[in-house]
């Protein structure tokens, strides 16, 4: 009889940790989830200028409007990026660029524990602290203008504990500017990246 007892409590405590964990895995309306990534940028450069690709970190806070959708705004970190003429093998100019993005997302399934999205926005980048190097003459100039672009996503979050999951993310986004280098000439600077992320986040 006592065993009994002892197998009746263990499987209701047993039950509870099921629910308990049940209830902690997904997301829903109202959830913030906080990502943080090591990201892969792999410019598609169809322009006059190149930039050479570059890791680099980005953190996103995304809201869910609902169980299916929520909205994403991505705030990659300032990195530094190598640039050069097409076709050419030196770097001519070094630059610094923010491109943060607002994206809005669909949750395929998300009550699971494996959550696939799909995501569409428009990102702004800005590029800043334009230095030539010294394959340009001293004193060259360099400006590259901003620029706005569609960015298209696809992802997937997984649980891993209490609270954390597991990211991973691609991203292709469309950067088409203008450089105008003192005494050279102004060209065409399409670097259209691939980005792809891995990570963790957590949800509050």
């Amino acid at each position: 009889m006592k065993s009994s007892k002892t197998f009746l409590k263990h499987s209701v405590i047993f039950s509870a940790l099921l629910a308990s964990s049940a209830a902690m895995a997904g997301t829903q309306e109202g959830d913030i989830l906080m990502r943080f990534r090591v990201i892969d940028i792999v410019p598609q450069n169809t322009g006059e200028v190149s930039a050479r690709g570059k890791v680099a970190l980005d953190i996103d806070f995304t809201y869910m409007v609902s169980d299916h959708f929520g909205v994403e705004l991505l705030l990659d970190t300032s990195s530094e990026h190598d640039v050069v003429l097409a076709g050419g093998t030196t770097d001519v100019v070094t630059t610094k660029v923010l491109p943060p993005a607002l994206i809005a997302q669909y949750h395929v399934s998300p009550a699971s524990s494996v959550r696939p999205y799909v995501g569409v926005g428009v990102n702004y980048t800005l590029f800043f602290d334009e230095t030539a190097t010294d394959a340009l003459p001293a004193n060259t100039d360099v400006s590259i203008d901003a620029s706005t672009g569609l960015v298209f996503q696809a992802g997937v979050d997984f649980d891993i504990a209490d609270g954390w999951y597991g990211n991973v993310d691609f991203k292709k986004m469309n950067i088409n500017s203008k450089a105008e280098v003192s005494g050279i000439g102004v060209f065409d600077v399409n670097i259209d990246p691939v980005v792809t992320g891995v990570g963790i986040g957590m949800k509050f």
